[in-house]
């Protein structure tokens, strides 16, 4: 096959290209679980004898009996190049070739964080340094630091000498080039204080060469940080906060982030030296919903991964042994949308690299038994979001460090369990279904929900609003449940998104804890607003600019000429009420007095009467600004009331609702479409059985409706060009199946 016939089947094969019902046999959605030769634990690998390949045969021949089509495989630098510009590769031929014995797909893991010594020995420069000075020495892990120049040459020579090895195999499938990507992986320091990295003498050139780029010129960076320096020499990194300015924080922070997108953008084109055609990802260790721009060891940003290469994705575990407690249905979801809503922004899928297989361990911390159910419904959720890959971690438990016996598919004596037959049972579904699951998309999302960094950093490294605690992700959360418990698809937006040309597609677009807000997130406001659309916005909106600079006039950035207020007073209450139309809900955190303006109108005050909500037009739509954290409080407390006045508002932006479900208070439905095709997913949440009836409203007449699990037929009625359909869903049922409009 040519190299051009070869890339255009691949493409085709994982849904970059659309399928055409012809297309079956060429499908390919890779359901994979970890494994790479023996019970070895990623990232270490087992040394191979002359058993191994019996060995390593009959387990990758239980791995295709349980219904996987696709083995995740691992390989460490460490490893891989023991001494200078010798390379390993033994295991993962061994590993190639017998996948492609079984006509299994294989995908790559890469963990350069496992480094070998001599990197350290050739670069003793190289190492991490923490922001109090310490200096890390590596014990195979973290590795060393890519900003250092020899460092990164080393990684894309490693890399390139890895792509075009592997690329000699029939049985490559794709890679996945960074495992939850950080600035420093793998390694904990208890005896440092609040560490953060990397303040090594590399790290901080290429954060100067950031800011000369950014500022041009000493005195910009002079008056942005209040500084006086008078070389860019003496330009450093901040290393606490101070009562002056921390728009040097601010810098530095992003600065991280478009460090890591970087980062990874170099790891992708070194193995693009000899793969121009398999797929190239990585993979978050949470969704970005979960995690902090603050964070020490450097959290990604979502979006300018996704940027960075072909897919990105996360892992999942949602019983982790670390988490406090199992997570809600509705964590995963939004979870899952907000990984979805990344890659969508730039018109891609995305990929699942880590799928919880079994019991969290950490030491003695032992989370809740993952069962058979679990395993499902994760897999399922995975597909019914619009993932174009999932690989279940892993085949075999953990067999050594502190996460010792968690996290397996099976025993580690390699019996089967009801977790594996129940993952097998539905990657063979999946399989069975992969044309019509790559062809489709999740149901198109009318609302938006504005996912703002900034609003992490107030106060800097010393926040000052510590007291409201996870406030950000709790007020995306709110907003989330708000619509996710009525079926209404969401979508988390960027600023840029705003300006991309699926976004006029959202009705209403929710600015919610905007404290902190840049000009270029204002102007995508105001565009929003001033083309037709409708824009919800909560208290002290744009209080702060990208530098941390508070504003003349709050809203900042002209928008109290958008939302037809200013702000009056802010008052400290833990619980302020507001009242509308009557009804009555609360917010949280803050009353914010608003002076309305001429042409606007008041739709809520708070118990004193003064005003709380205030609605504005402006251009062809519409603004609301409510002046306290609805969201919030909404997240933390449920309130009918709140909910109701969230859809109401999105109701008369123009939303149109597509599905209706009832008989059980804990159904979800999610739904993938395509051109007169769509796949449904009805999940019952809750323990006990649900006579569910749903109805869906379709833009074509619907042929016929099959169960996706046996095939058999689903009897439906349609009354007003809505289709309805019934059926008994057993506690913790899952329901999928699939309505054809073609003859």
């Amino acid at each position: 096959m040519s190299i051009l016939a070869r890339s255009f089947a691949l493409l085709l094969s994982y849904g970059v290209i659309t399928l055409c019902a012809d297309n079956k046999a060429d499908a390919f959605f890779p359901v994979a679980v970890w494994y790479s030769g023996g019970t070895a634990r990623a990232p270490m690998l087992e040394r191979i004898d002359s058993t191994s390949a019996a060995r390593w045969g009959k387990d990758l021949d239980a791995i295709q009996s349980a219904g996987f089509n696709t083995v995740k495989t691992w390989l460490d630098w460490a490893t891989g190049e023991p001494e200078p510009n010798r390379f390993s590769f033994d295991n993962l031929d061994l590993l190639l070739r017998l996948a492609g014995q079984r006509h299994l797909r294989v995908i790559v893991q890469v963990y350069l964080d496992s480094a070998p010594d001599w990197v350290g020995q050739r670069y003793p420069d190289a190492r991490f340094v923490d922001r109090s000075g310490a200096v890390i020495d590596s014990q195979e892990a973290p590795g060393y630091c890519v900003d250092h120049p020899g460092v990164r040459q080393e990684i894309i020579k490693f890399l390139s000498a890895l792509s075009e090895e592997a690329n000699r195999y029939d049985a490559l499938a794709g890679w996945d080039v960074w495992s939850e990507p950080h600035v420093i992986n793998w390694a904990e320091f208890p005896y440092l204080r609040n560490p953060e990295f990397c303040f090594c003498p590399n790290t901080q050139a290429r954060f100067r060469n950031w800011l000369k780029r950014k500022y041009k010129t000493l005195d910009a960076l002079n008056t942005a940080w209040y500084r006086r320096f008078t070389a860019w020499e003496q330009v450093t990194p901040p290393r606490y906060p101070t009562i002056l300015s921390y728009t040097d924080y601010i810098d530095w922070r992003n600065f991280i982030t478009d460090k890591l997108a970087a980062d990874l953008r170099t790891r992708t084109d070194a193995v693009r030296t000899a793969d121009r055609v398999h797929p190239i990802t990585s993979h978050a260790a949470a969704p970005g919903l979960f995690t902090s721009p603050t964070d020490g060891y450097g959290e990604p940003d979502d979006w300018k991964m996704s940027a960075s290469t072909d897919f990105f994705g996360t892992s999942l575990y949602p019983k982790h042994s670390q988490s406090a407690q199992p997570w809600s249905y509705e964590k995963l979801a939004a979870g899952l949308d907000f990984t979805r809503s990344a890659g969508h922004s730039l018109g891609k899928g995305f990929w699942i690299g880590e799928l919880q297989a079994g019991q969290g361990a950490t030491g003695m911390r032992i989370a809740e038994p993952v069962t058979a159910r679990d395993e499902e419904f994760w897999m399922w959720q995975v597909v019914a979001h619009g993932a174009r890959e999932l690989a279940i971690y892993a085949w075999y438990p953990m067999s050594s460090g502190f996460e010792s016996n968690g996290y397996g598919l099976i025993n580690l004596d390699g019996s089967l369990t009801e977790r594996a037959r129940a993952a097998g049972k539905v990657a063979k579904t999946i399989e069975q279904h992969a044309a019509e699951l790559l062809d489709s998309h999740p149901a198109p999302a009318q609302v938006a929900i504005l996912y703002n960094r900034l609003s992490y950093m107030v106060g800097g490294s010393q926040p000052s609003l510590s007291k409201l605690g996870s406030a950000e992700p709790d007020s995306l959360m709110g907003l989330y449940r708000a619509f996710f418990e009525l079926q209404i698809p969401v979508d988390f937006v960027e600023p840029q998104d705003l300006a991309k040309p699926h976004s006029d597609q959202y009705k209403i677009l929710f600015v919610p804890y905007p404290v902190m807000l840049s000009r270029e997130s204002a102007e995508a406001i105001k565009r929003f607003v001033a083309d037709g659309g409708t824009a919800v916005a909560e208290a002290r909106l744009a209080w702060n600019d990208e530098r941390g600079f508070a504003s003349n006039i709050i809203p900042g950035f002209g928008l109290d000429e958008v939302f037809g207020a200013r702000e009056k007073l802010i008052r400290p209450e833990d619980h302020p009420e507001l009242a509308v139309a009557g009804a009555r809900f609360s917010g949280a955190a803050f009353e914010e007095h608003l002076i309305p303006y001429p042409g606007s109108r008041v739709m809520g005050t708070f118990a004193d009467g003064e005003p709380a909500i205030v609605m504005h037009s402006y251009g062809k739509g519409h603004a609301i600004l409510v002046g306290t954290f609805a969201a919030l409080a909404y997240y933390r407390e449920p309130d009918e009331t709140a909910k109701c006045f969230f859809l109401n508002l999105a109701r008369a932006a123009g939303l149109s609702e597509d599905v209706t479900v009832s008989g059980g208070a804990h159904l979800e439905v999610r739904r993938l479409v395509s051109d007169r095709r769509q796949i449904v997913f009805v999940f019952n949440h809750a323990s006990e059985a649900a006579d569910c009836t749903l109805s869906i409203r379709l833009p074509w007449a619907v042929q016929r409706i099959s169960d996706m699990n046996d095939g058999t037929r689903v009897p439906f009625a349609v009354h007003n060009g809505q289709v309805s359909l019934r059926k008994s869903l057993p506690g913790q049922g899952i329901w999928v199946f699939e309505l054809d409009g073609k003859s």
